[in-house]
């Protein structure tokens, strides 16, 4: 059976008026009053009614996430991560792998008070849409008139090139996503390619085209590099999961890992602890970035703003063992 505010008001002996003011901390309760109004509560499983109480603040204390995937294991990692520092917050989260339409028109339904979205290409966000929201993705473009957290791709390829070129590396190939309209996997070519410029270096000559982010896209890659006469002395890959493919190719062809070949990790996930080599990264660490997207989709709501904002994070590299001095 429910419990209901009347039921606590006749066993404390107070108004109904009253034991809804204790429940809301109201500061016209007297603390003893409203600490015996809060212990009889507990004692009768009373249970707020949700529906109520948003429908007096109209607000519904949730926040639509729409992302693209869960099955990449950064991305459900980072999935876990914001759920995780929304649970420092009243708000919750819902979550959509839908398509961005589908996924707005089942928040509307839930009335959610904002959303976070992780979008590749900023021209594909609806700019008719009325809540509050943020994206996860590049900065800079000018049809971005929303709040954007940019983890700062470009940046993290400058720090990448920058410790292999300490430890004396001047052979640096670049292994991830080139022919595609992803701004986010464009960003960290482009990045590499600015990087080495700046160090007087070319690009490593054969291109490593993984043609997609997963495991085998890597492995595939860099057997493919690993045939040619010329080697990298060292390689950078775009993702958690095409670098993990590299280091298995590279190990079959019995390439050592770092003492042939160095390798740093583009992704700052935990994950990368636990590789078969624990594995040198970059990137903003996952859990600095669910907390800062959180966060911004948070003030957004609460303080409403209409021009837009970018929010670059700083990259952290993480080294680990997979990367040493050049031998070339």
């Amino acid at each position: 059976m429910t419990v209901t505010i009347k039921d606590i008001a006749s066993v404390t002996g107070v108004s109904y008026s009253t034991v809804s003011k204790a429940l809301n901390d109201s500061p016209l309760v007297k603390e003893v009053t409203k600490r015996k109004i809060l212990e009889v509560a507990k004692e009768m499983g009373y249970e707020p009614n949700l529906a109520a109480k948003q429908l007096v603040r109209k607000k519904t204390e949730v926040v639509g996430l729409i992302w693209p995937t869960i099955e990449r294991i950064v991305l459900a990692t980072l999935v876990t991560n914001i759920t995780q520092a929304f649970k420092d917050t009243r708000y919750s989260m819902i979550l959509s792998i839908d398509p961005m339409d589908t996924a707005m028109e089942t928040f509307r339904k839930f009335q959610v008070d904002g959303m976070i979205i992780f979008e590749d290409d900023h021209s594909k966000v609806n700019e008719e849409i009325t809540m509050p929201f943020v994206s996860y993705g590049v900065s800079g473009k000018k049809h971005a008139n929303h709040p954007v957290i940019d983890a700062n791709h470009e940046a993290s390829m400058m720090k990448a090139v920058e410790h292999l070129v300490k430890l004396g590396h001047k052979h640096i190939a670049y292994a991830g996503l080139l022919q595609t309209k992803d701004q986010l996997q464009l960003e960290k070519y482009q990045g590499y390619k600015k990087a080495m410029k700046e160090h007087s270096l070319e690009p490593f000559i054969k291109e490593v085209e993984t043609e997609g982010l997963d495991w085998f896209d890597g492995y595939s890659a860099v057997k493919t590099l690993l045939e040619e006469q010329e080697r990298p002395t060292a390689i950078i890959g775009g993702s958690y999961d095409i670098s993990g493919g590299i280091l298995r190719a590279l190990q079959e062809q019995n390439v050592e890992v770092p003492k042939d070949i160095s390798l740093i990790s583009y992704d700052n996930i935990p994950q990368m602890a636990n590789m078969e080599i624990p594995m040198t990264c970059i990137g903003v660490p996952v859990d600095v970035l669910a907390q800062e997207i959180v966060e911004s989709v948070l003030h957004r709501i609460e303080a409403p703003e209409k021009e837009a904002t970018v929010k670059k994070l700083a990259p952290t590299l993480v080294e680990r063992e997979t990367c040493g001095k050049a031998n070339r």
